[in-house]
């Protein structure tokens, strides 16, 4: 008999100013299970059975919300209203230039240091047809963190009985500004503080890539992964990968932080695959969007520790970021992400879990 499919809200502590942040729990006993945090729309956990129906969380988590606006502060949250990097914190847009507020090394880091995965976000518990979830909503206000006009940003975290977890993301403004939203989860599919992901194999489609300067800003133009260690036509392990004398992989801290760019398509096609030989644990990714940020979890050095008790050790978990590509506004020939009066974001991505 299958178990029934379930949300429920629970408490999920108080950051240190006193604000409560919620929890929803939602799926199925016996199958996937996701819990969502308001604090900073955020994928805290996800339980998927292995190949014997053993079952792990298989993403990487703060173990208190303290520890979400601190180091872990990205882990699995909700990240804009710029994901991703706006070098020297400079947005262009209609013949003004807006200063966004800054960090690492001078850019603009995903929406700025105090981005939408800080903020309490208001949730409400979902059920459509054979899916359950939470909705989450948030208002940010004209000159949040330097971006011009007022955002309406809603995200809803769905998960169905076979274990296809959607994320979608819909916004409005009131004056033109930009868009990129995705989520930051880090997935270790042999289980949360297991060790590396070296042994994980990964495929991605993609035929191009953005190489990245010291700065991790793309330089231009995309580049054929062909003869490359980012040629992830074919599911490739991690660990070889990693290890190559590549000078794009040294730069990024001997790892990968950078876009891929996906063949061209419409609607909701595949982005990558990450599969764990050793459970059975599978994911698919699939995104409306133009390109896919892999990154290996370089920075990870044991000084956090998540809701396990385990330490986060180097390359503890890898994040498939589904998004436009960085610095798109300084770049005319990157699709845009540019958001007017009277339009509307919309930005779906599924990650469906399976054991083989």
């Amino acid at each position: 008999m299958t178990a029934d499919l379930t949300v429920r809200a629970h408490p999920a502590g108080e950051l240190p100013d006193g604000r409560a942040v919620d929890r929803w729990v939602f799926g199925t006993s016996d199958g996937v299970t996701a819990e969502v945090l308001s604090l900073g729309a955020r994928l805290q956990s996800l339980h998927a059975p292995d190949r014997d129906g053993h079952r792990a969380n298989v993403v990487l988590g703060g173990g208190s919300p303290a520890d979400m606006l601190g180091e872990a502060v990205y882990l699995g949250a909700t990240v804009g209203r710029y994901g991703n990097r706006i070098a020297g914190g400079e947005l262009p847009l209609d013949g003004t230039v807006h200063r966004l507020a800054t960090q690492e090394n001078g850019h603009t880091l995903h929406g700025g240091p105090d981005g939408f995965a800080t903020r309490l976000w208001t949730g409400t518990p979902l059920t459509e047809g054979d899916r359950v979830g939470v909705r989450l909503e948030l208002h940010s206000p004209d000159g949040d963190q330097g971006f011009p006009g007022a955002l309406d940003v809603t995200v809803s975290y769905l998960l169905d009985r076979a274990g296809e977890l959607t994320i979608s993301y819909r916004a409005g403004t009131d004056a033109p500004t930009v868009v990129n939203l995705t989520n930051h989860a880090y997935f270790n599919l042999g289980g949360e503080g297991s060790g590396p992901v070296l042994d994980h194999l990964l495929r991605v489609e993609a035929d191009e890539y953005l190489p990245v300067d010291p700065g991790l800003i793309p330089l231009g133009a995309p580049e054929p992964v062909k003869e490359t260690p980012f040629d992830l036509t074919g599911a490739a392990g991690l660990g070889g990968r990693l290890a190559a004398p590549h000078p794009q992989v040294r730069l990024a801290g001997d790892g990968f932080d950078h876009t891929w760019v996906l063949r061209p398509g419409t609607g909701l096609r595949p982005a990558a695959t990450l599969h764990h030989p050793a459970s059975g644990r599978r994911l698919d990714c699939l995104t409306t969007e133009p390109g896919v940020q892999v990154y290996t979890g370089n920075h990870f050095d044991g000084t956090l520790t998540g809701p396990g008790g385990r330490p986060y050790g180097r390359y503890a978990g890898i994040a498939l970021e589904t998004q436009h590509f960085p610095d798109s506004p300084h770049v005319d020939s990157y699709p845009s992400t540019v958001l007017r009066p009277g339009e509307r974001y919309e930005s779906t991505t599924v990650y469906r879990f399976s054991a083989e």
